[in-house]
């Protein structure tokens, strides 16, 4: 039995993968997919001190509440970020990094360095009346979508989870200063149907696997079960 904590991306909640989460525990396995403060459940918590420490701080501490061990830590989009300063945290804890369309930082870095696009969203939010919040991506014409999902239904649930993001979490840095965690093993995960322009993707090291779903950003909705196959092939 592997133990799989998802970790949501930007404006999503761990809702978006209730598809996914059935198919690894009938796997066998045990999985955790938590709210990061400010969303779903915990959505009334957001506020303008909610950044990128935030999240760290809620995925390490379902970690050492729950006492789990050898943990495959998925991250989606922003929540590259996120996964990789947990590991920086708890490197013992981890057995496997899955980057699952993901920002893929390098020390020091924030969101806006490895998505440029990320400064725009930045600057509209402090032009904003209030300064912080950054609303979710608008959906776009076809064949994009929303975050990649098209089809009517799905759009609709879609759109139920999905709240703002505080700008603080695109501005603060990632911490990989323990050497440990470069010990760990990673997997990419990459969605290559109908890639919006201006989305940056950093060449991965040769040594790391990478595999491709032909589907949009949200593939656990638009392709939970292949998603699951591949999720388990790294544990």
């Amino acid at each position: 039995m592997s133990t799989y904590l998802l970790v949501h991306g930007a404006w999503h909640s761990g809702e978006c993968w209730e598809r996914v989460v059935p198919l690894l525990t009938a796997a066998g396995h045990r999985v955790y997919a938590p709210d990061l403060t400010g969303h779903g459940g915990k959505a009334r918590l957001l506020g303008p001190d909610v950044g990128l420490d935030t999240y760290v701080a809620d995925v390490v501490g379902l970690i050492r509440d729950e006492d789990l061990t050898a943990v495959v830590l998925v991250g989606h989009s922003y929540a590259g970020l996120v996964v990789s300063s947990v590991a920086n945290e708890v490197p013992d804890r981890v057995k496997h990094l899955v980057y699952l369309d993901a920002m893929v930082p390098e020390h020091g870095e924030t969101a806006a360095d490895i998505q440029p696009v990320t400064r725009a969203l930045i600057e509209r939010a402090r032009a904003s009346d209030d300064g912080w919040r950054v609303p979710p991506l608008p959906e776009l014409p076809p064949p994009y979508g929303l975050f990649g999902v098209t089809e009517a239904a799905d759009v609709a649930w879609l759109r139920t989870m999905l709240s703002d993001q505080a700008v603080r979490s695109f501005q603060q840095p990632v911490r990989l200063d323990d050497p440990a965690v470069r010990a760990i093993p990673r997997t990419h995960i990459h969605c290559v149907a109908n890639v919006p322009e201006g989305v940056v993707r950093r060449p991965v090291p040769a040594h790391q696997p990478v595999w491709e779903l032909p589907t949009g950003h949200d593939c656990m909705i638009t392709m939970p079960a292949e998603l699951a196959e591949l999720l388990l092939k790294a544990a």
